[in-house]
Order: structure tokens, then sequence, then C-alpha cells
């Protein structure tokens, strides 16, 4: 590649040729040597041939040593040449003292000719338009396009704000001339390959109202190298240079040579593209704005297609389709910018500052064959967060134009009529859409999906698709796959994986996304290149498809995890990240069965495991390889271990060097002997209303599916904003076997007592459960005050006496305190509901503070209370396989007996002896939930 400037810089090398040898020739006094007449003849011929080789030798030797030149190739060897000359010098130059007749045959040589120089008139063409600007007469597409047009400025206008040519001028710009005596330095870059623009595009830049710092014309392998350097030569301009190369640096070259500009703002124009004189003035004015400062400007951009009806996306070239696209201005169906508009990329003219070219190369190009336009947007969306767009244009003012001659576009196409070129090109778009890029369909048309899963590896997809499959599966929801791509997971395996057909890599239709990693880090063995593509593509991804949840294994690499922790974190409408642990995610196909609106909340929630013990370190060994057996969710999960001041030392070692994996453990041990009844209530405290608590007595034992059911019920009854359900209390794990309240103590079995509903429908209790239980925070909170406010040693002088309760004589059991209030105020439990009472925790019925104890004297049978635990999945147990709707849950009074809920408030407002006491018998204690104290009465 060679710079070249205009000949005018230098001395030309006839000037200096004739000098020297007029050195040798006329220098200095000599003696007469007189020579025959043939001689001199023979002497003048020599002389005028080494002349003319001195002047070839010269011409070469003077432009490749220039201080001009620029040159990518190899410097040639020239000492051949040098060699030649000095032995010429030695054969045939005339020494100093030699005079004579000589001197008279010197003066017959003839003056060496000067390089001829050139006026842009004598070397300028143009190119040759004898037709007219093509205009549609096809009806139905003028109408489609310019729908589709109006519906893009009605969106960007509400939404954007889209400004005339005249507010846009009227904008606070750091570039206003009018204000500012500082002016821009824009580098101007002109690309040719064969047309014939050149001498029309630097006219038009010669007398631009904002004067241009710099123009490089730039000639890549171009068969027309020498008429281009010509053209260049003949203005006789220093800021004008010429760049070449026999090497095609195709359409990506003009911006590596951007990036070299060193200027504020660099315009890249193609050889189509004659701007009016005041594009300069314009371009900088708006590039100046607060408002695109950080953008890409341009004159023609075009808007990717949109979705069709049955959910694929065209080609951009596809006829009489208005989903196809945009191309603007399209003088063809009288589309004229009159407003600024977002595009999805700009064709043929770039105007940005020269910081943002770097952008372009961050990632490997989809091809270098075509597509650096889209490329350029993409990045700069990607990795910059910048818009590309088409300024308007004053239609009675050409000079405002950055096309002044659009039919120059329809005298060469390429990328609009060879098939292979529309399909690499729509390729290239799909790819970019595919992989983040937010386009004007997806910015217009905001989607809504249930889950994005994300694999890194082939093991990874294959450990999440029985989740992606019930996901896709289940009636009513959405649900894709994105994989790293490139050395990573590449598409097609990742299909096999999933047995889908390998074509669905190709198809323009969402349900696999190929990120293709490998495209920003290549073989690199840094981490940076990957976090930084996985989070800038999953970032789009959760742009365009706003899913509720990202899915993912918890053993992902690190770096990726956290590129998509940060990726779900930057959408404003509630994206969540679930961590799933391998083993854990076939057993929580349940997801899929939730609403979207619950399943953001998938991490709100923390439940803590507190264990109350003291002295039997066998039950509570029991109970410590249950919980660690059991399937978790990459929750963090507490553990507390409350241990009374008479805990024994075994018990102590045990639980010091017991390893909780799932998150902190504490230690409580009282100094004064509390009892059971602090021992259980003090246990545990909310820290938040997301902080649950589950009360474990040692002689507990779980089920590996306890924790799956709570998460299960929490996220379907508690954090679905479309369920108001503010009369669930607790989550129970266990079934009882038997009326508790009730003196007889009958049996009772649920399954068939709802076989009519349904079996194993899961139903609503007012008995709180103390043998494996998850509590709520608010009502946790009432339950402190209220135990506080009505605690006695007598427990005949409690005010609250519920009928035929025989829990009215209870004395030492906090649980008779919360059934008083879940009584008083219409509160229910969740029981689960499984054949043969199967449960998700089962007591053993081992002797302590009251089981057995001395002063009880209730005998109890323990096939009453130990029920079996659930070692199998329960989904499928379920009505339908899920949860029933809040609405379809039966309820039970204390009493075991179908009321509904408004009746269980009835009964309690009706028996009148809460703390505060409500007038009227449909009044309820209203309760400040964050510190649960009582403030009124209201009607429920």
């Amino acid at each position: 590649m060679g710079l070249v400037r205009h000949p005018g810089n230098m001395r030309s090398s006839g000037d200096y040729l004739e000098g020297m040898l007029s050195d040798y020739v006329n220098g200095g006094k000599a003696k007469l040597i007189k020579a025959q007449k043939s001689g001199s003849a023979r002497l003048v011929t020599a002389l005028t041939c080494l002349q003319f080789a001195f002047a070839v030798y010269a011409t070469f030797l003077l432009y490749y040593m220039s201080p001009a030149v620029v040159d990518l190739r190899t410097r040639p060897d020239f000492s051949w040449a040098t060699r030649i000359a000095q032995s010429w010098r030695k054969q045939f130059v005339i020494p100093p003292h030699v005079l004579g007749h000589y001197q008279e045959s010197a003066s017959l040589v003839s003056e060496p000719e000067t390089r001829p120089v050139f006026k842009p008139a004598d070397v300028c063409e143009s190119e040759k338009i004898d037709f007219t600007q093509k205009k549609s007469n096809d009806t139905v597409m003028i109408k489609l396009k310019r729908e589709l047009y109006a519906e893009v400025m009605d969106f960007q206008a509400k939404n954007l704000g889209s400004e005339t040519l005249a507010q846009l001028l009227a904008m606070k710009s750091k570039w206003d001339i009018r204000v500012n005596p500082t002016r821009p330095r824009i580098t101007v870059i002109l690309n040719h390959f064969k047309r014939r623009t050149l001498c029309a595009q630097l006219d038009s830049l010669l007398h631009q109202t904002l004067p241009f710092h710099r123009v490089w014309v730039l000639s890549f392998g171009s068969p027309n190298d020498a008429s281009f350097r010509m053209i260049v030569e003949s203005y006789n301009d220093t800021r004008i240079s010429f760049v070449s190369s026999s090497y095609d640096f195709k359409y990506y070259g003009r911006f590596q040579m951007a990036l070299q500009t060193g200027s504020d703002l660099v315009y890249i124009l193609d050889d189509d593209m004659i701007p009016g004189k005041k594009m300069l003035q314009i371009l900088s004015h708006v590039a100046g704005t607060d408002k695109y400062s950080n953008a890409v400007l341009g004159s023609i951009g075009r808007i990717l297609p949109f979705r069709q009806k049955d959910f694929t996306f065209p080609s951009y070239r596809k006829f009489r389709s208005k989903e196809a696209g945009l191309y603007l201005p399209d003088p063809a169906y009288d589309i004229t910018v009159d407003k600024i508009v977002q595009v999805d990329f700009l064709s043929s003219s770039w105007f940005l500052s020269a910081e943002l070219v770097r952008t372009l190369f961050i990632e490997n190009p989809f091809t270098f064959a075509t597509g650096e336009d889209l490329h350029l947007s993409y990045q700069l969306q990607k990795y910059r967060n910048a818009g590309s767009f088409v300024l308007p244009v004053d239609p009675n003012d050409k000079e405002t134009w950055g096309d002044s001659e659009h039919r120059l576009a329809y005298v060469s196409e390429t990328t609009v009529i060879f098939k292979d070129i529309v399909q690499v090109r729509d390729d290239q778009w799909w790819k970019a859409l595919s992989t983040g890029y937010i386009t004007q369909w997806a910015a217009m048309h905001p989607q809504k999906i249930d889950a994005l899963f994300y694999a890194h590896s082939i093991d990874e997809v294959k450990a999440l698709s029985p989740l992606l499959e019930k996901f896709r599966s289940t009636a009513g929801k959405k649900a894709y796959i994105a994989v790293s791509g490139g050395k990573f997971c590449p598409c097609e395996d990742a299909t096999v994986a999933l047995k889908w057909p390998k074509v669905v890599c190709k198809e323009r239709r969402f349900k696999i996304f190929d990120l293709d990693v490998g495209a920003l880090s290549g073989i690199s063995n840094s981490e940076v290149p990957v976090v930084q593509a996985v989070y800038a593509s999953v970032k789009g991804l959760i742009k365009i498809h706003n899913p509720s949840v990202v899915i993912t294994v918890a053993d992902i690499d690190p770096n990726v995890k956290k590129a998509l922790k940060m990726a779900s974190e930057t959408n404003s409408n509630g994206t969540t990240l679930a961590l799933l642990p391998r083993p854990s995610i076939s057993k929580v196909l349940w997801m899929a069965d939730l609403r979207s609106t619950a399943l953001p909340n998938w991490n709100r929630m923390r439940i803590s495991v507190n264990i109350i013990t003291q002295n039997r370190v066998q039950s509570l060994t029991r109970l410590l390889n249950s919980l660690s057996n059991a399937y978790y969710l990459g929750d963090e999960i507490p553990i507390s271990f409350n241990m009374d001041s008479k805990v024994d030392g075994s018990t102590i070692k045990l639980v010091s060097s017991f390893n909780w994996p799932h998150g902190p453990k504490t230690l409580r041990r009282r100094i004064i002997q509390g009892g059971l009844i602090r021992a259980v209530s003090e246990s545990w405290y909310p820290a938040s209303d997301d902080d649950y608590g589950l009360l474990l007595e040692d002689d507990i034992e779980v089920s590996p599916y306890y924790y799956l059911w709570i998460k299960y019920a929490l996220l379907a009854y508690h954090y679905d904003p479309e369920v108001s359900f503010p009369e669930l209390s607790s989550i129970s794990l266990y079934t009882p076997r038997i009326v508790e309240v009730v003196k007889e103590r009958p049996k009772w079995n649920p399954t068939e007592f709802f076989k009519k509903i349904h079996p194993n429908t899961p139903y609503l209790h007012q008995l709180p459960c103390s043998w494996g239980a998850v509590f709520f925070p608010k009502q946790w909170r009432e339950f402190y005050v209220y135990m506080n406010m009505r605690f006695t040693e007598d427990a005949k002088a409690n005010p609250v006496q519920i009928p035929k309760s025989r829990t009215n004589g209870w004395q030492a059991s906090w649980k008779k305190f919360l059934i008083d209030m879940m009584y008083l105020r219409g509160y229910v439990s969740l029981y689960p509901n499984f054949p043969n009472q199967a449960s998700f925790s089962t007591n053993h019925m081992e002797p302590g503070a009251h089981i057995s104890a001395k002063d009880n004297v209730v005998r109890h049978d323990k096939t009453d209370f130990e029920v079996p635990l659930l070692k199998e999945d329960f989904r499928n147990m379920l009505p339908n396989g899920k949860l029933p709707s809040a609405s379809r849950l039966p309820s039970l009074n204390l009493f075991n007996q179908p009321v509904s809920l408004k009746g269980l408030k009835a009964a309690g407002a009706k028996l009148g002896q809460d703390v505060l006491g409500c007038n009227n018998v449909s009044e309820m204690v209203v309760v400040d939930h964050q510190t649960g104290l009582p403030k009124s009465c209201a009607k429920f």
C-alpha cells in the first residue's frame, strides 16, 4: 500500500538530474583536449543515454525513498541499479579537468522532460446516469411499506423522540460552529474500486460549510489505481492523501484505516455517496449533542425483518412482504426521512467518533466478504449501548442530503442482486438477532417467555434437557435455550443432545441461540473474553425476550456464572437467575407449572432450618442425616441449633462437627433452663418479610423432597402476585392421622376424606403443625406479641377458651397459643396429602418433654403419629400433576370439619376473645405486620 502526496511538494527527478550533470560538465577549468569529430558524436550519444538512465533511476529512487511514502509491501532492493550507475559514471562521465570541444558537445544534450502536471478537468470522469429514479407502481407494496414506516416512526416518537432537521440543529451541541470557535477535526475516508465518482465527492467535500481536516482516498486491489492516483494529485491539496494497496482489504479496510486517524470524528463514504455541501456541519452538530454523541449517524439505513404470523422471520429481500423490513429513505415508495429515525444498521455512509470505530473489531465478523455495516451497528449496541440513526433532510435543500444522487446506487449493485450474498446477509442478521441484537422489531414488540436456559457445555445441555422439555411441552409456556457455541458447545451438538433436528440451528425461528462465544475469545486462555461475550449476548436476549427466569446448572464455570448473574440483574422487568444442582433438576419439573409471575421470585425467600435439641444425640444424628440427603436448589439455607442449658456433651460434639454446605451454621445454648415452650418459640425470629423458619425437634426425620415441597408451595401460594392468600400462615411437612384437638382423638384419613375432590389434594387446616412446619414471618411476629400478652402459668387463667377443644387445658405448650391466635384470626396452614399419609416429615415419638413425660396422662400409640416418608417425586401424585390453584384448596376448621375461609374468620370473630375487643361479630383484629402489634378492629 502506498500513500502519495502531490509531486508539487518535492523536487522533480528531471531537475535533480539536470543539475547533477551541469555540475560535472561546467565545473572548474580544464585543459583543452583535441579529438576527432566522430568521437564527439559518440560521446554525445553516450551522454544522452547516460542522462536518460539516470533520470529513470532517480525517478524510481525518489519515489520509493520519499518520506511521504507509506508502503505495506517489502521495500524493493535497488542496489543493482546503483552499481550499474557507478560503473557508467566511471566509463562515460568526463573528469573535471577535461574540457575542450567536449564542453561544446555537452551543450547539445537535450534537457530532460518534466513530469506533466494535470488539473482535475484533465483527469476527472463521471458516471453516466441515463435513467430516472426508480418508482414503484405496486399499490400493495406502497401501502405496506408506508404503513410499516408510520408504525416505526410512531413508536420512536413516543419512546425516543424524533426530531426534524431544524430541531436537531437547534439542539445544544459542543460542535455548534455558530457559537463555538473550536471546530472538530474530521477525517473523511473515501473508498474506491471502479466507480467514476471520486471527483464529484472531492468537489463536494472541498466546498463544505464546515471544512474537513483530512481526506484519505483508499484504493485496495483496484484495477483503476493509477487513475485514482492521478485524480488525487491533480487537486494539489496537502489535506488530500492517496492510500493504495495491491491487496484488496474489502469492506473492513476503510474501518481499519479509521482507527489511525487521530481525529475527533470520522466520515466514511461509499463511492456512490455524494454528500451535500452542508453535511459535515449537520453531522458534526448532531454528533455533538448529548442525545446523539454515543451514536453512528448516516444517510441511508435499513430496518431488519419483523416476525411473521408463522413465528418465522423472512429474508430482508422478500418480495411483497411487510415483514421484510424497510430501506430508508426509499425513493421507490416515496418514503423520505423528515425526522431522525433509529435503524438496525446504516449503509453507504457512517459518521461517528474515532473512539466508537474500535468497537467494530471486538468480535470477529461473521464474514469479511460483506456485512460490515450490520456488524458495526450490532457491536456498537452490544458493547457501547450505541444506536444507529438516519438523519432527516430538508427536501427543498439538496445540500442537506447525504445522498444527493441516489440513482448511483442502481448503477452497480451487489448485495441486492446476487442470491448467495443475500443468503449470507440473511444469515448474518439472524445471527445478530439470536445473540442479543435488539432490532427495531424487538424494541417495538417486546416478548415474554417463561424461561431462558443457558448451557456452556454439552454435559450441561444434557443435564438441563428434562426441565427444558417440560417447559416446552407445558401448554401456555415458552422456553428457549442459549448455548455458548464455538469450541465450547456447538449448536449442532446441542441439538443432538436434545434430540432435535440439526436444522433448528439454521431456521429463522426462536428455539436455540448459538452465542458463538469463541468469536470473541478465540484461543485466548483468559476468562475475560468469555465473560464479556456471555454477558453482552445474554443481556441482549433478556431484553428481547424478558424471561421470568434464567436457568442453568449450579456448578457452571464461576466466571460464566458471574456473567449470567450480571446479565439477569440488568433487566428492570424482573428476571432472576436459578442455579440448579444437577441431581435436583429432574425433581423440579413443577417449575413449568408455576405462573410466569411467580418465577421471578425464585430467589426471594430465605428458608432457615432451626433445630431444637438437648440430649437425644441418636435422634439428632438421624435428623441431620435426613437433612443432608435431601434435594436442595442451590439456595442459601442457614441452620441453627438451639440447645437448653442441660444439653449433654455428645450433642455439643455432634453439632460442632456437623458440616452444612448449604449456608451458615449457628449454635445457641441457654444459660438457664428455659423449657420446651421457650426453646421452640425463641428458636427463630424473622429478619425480613422474606425470612421463613422451619422448626424441627430432634426426633423428627425429613423426606429427601421436603425442601422442594416448601419451595413449590411458597412460589405457588405466596409469591405469585396474582394470588391473594393472607390467611396462609405456615406450611406443614406432616400429614396427621388423628383429630388432635378432640378428646377422643379419632383416626382421620385425608385421602379418604377428600376422594370426591381428589384423593391427594393438599388442604388447608386451622391446626398448626409442630412436627415439621415452615412458619411465615408476618404471622410469627403476631404470634410473639400475642403469646407475650396471653401467656399465663395457669392455663385456666387464659381468657381464650375454644369450645370443645382439648387445647384449653394445655399448659406448657407454645402450640396452644398459636392455635388460639389462628382460631381467633382465621389463619390456616397448608398440609400435604398422599397415600397412607406419606409425608415430608415424621415424628418418631421418642421420650422427651411431652412424649412419655411423667406428668403426661395421655398414652400415645406410635402408629397414630409415625408416618412413612415420601421417597419418590411427589409431583405426579398431585391433582393433574401440579398444585391446585389456591381457590380450589379445601379448608378445614380446628376439628377437621369443612369450613370456608370466611367461615373460619366468622367463628373467631364470634368467639370475641382476641386481645382487642371488637364490638361487631363481622370484625377482626388488624395487626401491624412489621411489629406484630394489634392496631384496631376491621371488617373481614
